[in-house]
């Protein structure tokens, strides 16, 4: 409908023949209609500037260009706080309610060091990694933005005890959007169906504990129709939580142990730039080796050969210099700056 009558304004004031011209049912076209003639545009308006709620339609150049690109945006979302920029690079980060202490640990950790590269977080306000989620990266100082399945109006954010937690969210400079109205209440549906929000915005989502059947695994679903990045964290073989990512892991989703693992996969490596100019004087032999070093892996033998040092030099000094987190080992001698 938005694609015949090109903007939502002139699907708002259609009339009867051209609805039913686009294929509408004639039932449902007069029952638009009739809920039209009894909608308080004015009631509505008082509603949105009282909660500070702002709009943004799918035909407005500040739609979220990621989100506009999915085979079914929002015609509108409802928002309070700020939407970030399309040059800000989002990752959705997903996980179960009753989340582990394991998890717990995983997702701040891997949050605070996205956090630390400008990465926004996007989740969906939920209890257990959800809620981690917003709060490692406002910890951080970082910008997150939360997904609702019911109006963003202090009255209708679900859970009732994250109401705090979204205040904190729009008040860190982040985001509460919804495709919903104020005064909407959520329901089963309405939750699976934000879950394509989510994925939507995202360059990527990192699902951090699933059990076999788990509403993050929707929002993985969504990411792979969206031709975006699958990402998740191991666990162990006997982990009933689990079970979900080591599923995904078996599918092809990308093993994620350290936040530059997301980042060389979303081909984000300008992230990794110092916020300082502040420099390291290594030793000798660790610079050396350093400036053969990229972000490419390279193999313990090459490193021998362009530097021209001995083995054990070089095997001692990688040692020291991963311990020291100046470069990584990716396995079976390969090496990357960091």
């Amino acid at each position: 409908m938005i694609a015949y009558f090109k903007t939502a304004k002139n699907l708002w004031e259609a009339e009867i023949v051209e609805l039913i011209q686009v294929g509408l049912n004639e039932e449902i076209a007069h029952e638009f209609l009739n809920w039209r003639d009894n909608f308080d545009i004015e009631k509505t308006q008082k509603e949105l500037e009282k909660n500070k709620i702002k709009t943004i339609c799918f035909d407005e150049p500040q739609y979220p260009k990621l989100l506009k690109e999915i085979d079914d945006p929002p015609i509108c979302l409802f928002y309070r706080g700020e939407i970030p920029k399309d040059s800000a690079p989002c990752l959705g980060v997903v996980g179960t309610r009753k989340n582990s202490s394991y998890a717990k640990v995983a997702c701040e950790e891997l949050v605070e060091q996205l956090s630390n590269k400008n990465v926004v977080i996007v989740s969906g306000l939920a209890f257990g990694i959800d809620s981690i989620a917003h709060s490692a990266t406002i910890k951080k100082q970082g910008l997150t933005v939360a997904v609702l399945g019911s109006g963003v109006n202090d009255k209708n954010i679900m859970p009732r005890n994250n109401l705090g937690l979204a205040r904190d969210i729009i008040n860190s400079g982040g985001a509460v959007i919804s495709e919903y109205p104020p005064g909407f209440e959520a329901s089963k549906i309405t939750f699976p169906a934000r879950n394509r929000i989510i994925a939507g915005l995202s360059l990527g989502t990192l699902v951090i504990e699933a059990p076999e059947k788990s509403g993050s695994l929707i929002t993985a679903k969504f990411a792979l129709e969206y031709n975006r990045e699958v990402f998740a964290i191991p666990h162990s073989i006997n982990s009933k939580l689990g079970i979900g990512n080591n599923n995904l892991l078996k599918m092809g989703a990308a093993p994620v142990t350290d936040a530059d693992d997301i980042v060389d996969a979303l081909n984000l490596n300008q992230l990794r730039l110092p916020k300082s100019n502040t420099c390291i004087q290594l030793p000798t032999i660790q610079a050396k080796i350093y400036s053969c070093l990229n972000k490419n892996p390279k193999h313990i033998n090459l490193i021998i050969k362009e530097t021209g040092l001995t083995s054990s030099q070089v095997g001692s000094e990688l040692i020291l210099m991963e311990i020291n987190g100046l470069i990584k080992n990716l396995g079976n001698n390969n090496y990357i700056a960091k």
